[in-house]
């Protein structure tokens, strides 16, 4: 049970639970491994009543609409996924230092309430691609709110395509206009976050915005300064596909989110490198919010 793991939940709005684990080693690389797209999902938690096998599909059409198509570099893969439904609280990857290499997702949902399902999934999925699912993984200030914009982003991303990929093929025979409710899902979160990117000024100066709000921008949430960045960064998901990869190559390094984010821009892109992944996404946030490059 995972009451007996004393385990640290990793949340979208930075909060962790009380308790500290010892870090696992990474799982290895080798290609006889799973990696994120492949790993057996499964599900635990109570799901109501729900239509047999529904969750799953969900679950696994919005996996592949997040990574279909996307080179996972990480040495640092799960090869099993749990996905957990609670009746309370907020979604969140439950940081369990047992040992294993399975990466365990929390959801809270409504009965039946797949937009919702696969929003919160894939946004945790985001986080297990960022390398944020081993017990080392506590969210911590300066940069978490970067995490969070880019998984945010990722989510977002990946519903776009589950509604395209809905409403062509559906799962459920004859429910192809599930996809509409999907894309108007996802339009409502856009459309409040857009909103939020313009109040704050975002859409002005990207530059300004940093500097004037720094201290709000940096607490450890999807905070309504995330939420606004998370569009510039679907922006670059949508010109750059390839850019995505980068998120595998983030928190690879001692301390993760707890640097300034000029150092932790500088590690990100290190770690890009490394992994010979795409640099475009730090080096773009380092252009746009004027943050000089670490010395060498």
């Amino acid at each position: 049970m995972a009451g007996s793991l004393t385990p640290v939940a990793l949340t979208p709005s930075g909060g962790w639970s009380t308790g500290y684990g010892v870090m696992s080693s990474p799982p290895s690389s080798a290609s006889s491994q799973p990696n994120l797209l492949t790993a057996p999902i499964e599900l635990a938690g109570d799901w109501g009543h729900m239509l047999e096998g529904a969750a799953d599909q969900v679950v696994e059409r919005m996996r592949h609409a997040c990574l279909d198509g996307v080179r996972l570099l990480s040495d640092r893969q799960p090869t099993r996924l749990r996905v957990d439904e609670h009746t309370s609280g907020t979604p969140a990857i439950w940081l369990h230092p047992d040992g294993s290499s399975m990466a365990w997702i929390i959801v809270d949902i409504g009965e039946r309430d797949w937009s919702k399902l696969a929003y919160q999934f894939g946004h945790e999925l985001g986080h297990v691609l960022c390398n944020s699912w081993q017990p080392d993984a506590r969210p911590a200030p300066p940069c978490q709110w970067i995490e969070e914009t880019m998984v945010e982003a990722h989510s977002l991303r990946g519903l776009a395509r589950l509604a395209k990929s809905w409403k062509e093929a559906p799962p459920f025979a004859g429910d192809n206009a599930f996809g509409d409710a999907i894309a108007r899902y996802r339009q409502d979160i856009i459309d409040r976050y857009a909103a939020l990117a313009e109040s704050q000024g975002l859409t002005r100066d990207a530059a300004a915005w940093f500097a004037d709000h720094r201290g709000e921008i940096e607490m450890p949430a999807l905070n309504p300064f995330a939420q606004a960045m998370s569009l510039t960064i679907l922006a670059e998901y949508g010109r750059a596909p390839d850019c995505v990869e980068a998120l595998g190559a983030l928190n690879r390094w001692p301390g993760r989110t707890s640097m300034p984010i000029a150092e932790y821009l500088g590690h990100w892109e290190a770690s890009c490198v490394e992994l010979r992944a795409s640099r475009r996404l730090p080096i773009r946030l380092r252009d746009l919010l004027h943050v000089q490059q670490r010395a060498k």
